[in-house]
């Protein structure tokens, strides 16, 4: 599990928003850019070329 305080200090490299971690699918996503960032090993990988695009529905659009 990420550790909670990780989680309060860390923001979407892109535009420095809020992220939400969703530790089911082990990521966190950031809707204003609609992308998901993995998290591998309890570590989250924050690299734009490793996001996932989230659709429409995810985002809530």
């Amino acid at each position: 599990m990420v550790d909670k305080k990780l989680l309060d200090i860390l923001v979407c490299p892109l535009c420095k928003g809020p992220l939400i971690y969703n530790r089911s699918a082990q990521e966190l996503s950031c809707k204003a850019d609609r992308l998901a960032y993995p998290v591998r090993d309890d570590i989250p990988v924050m690299l734009e070329e490793e996001a996932r695009v989230m659709s429409a529905e995810e985002v809530g659009a």
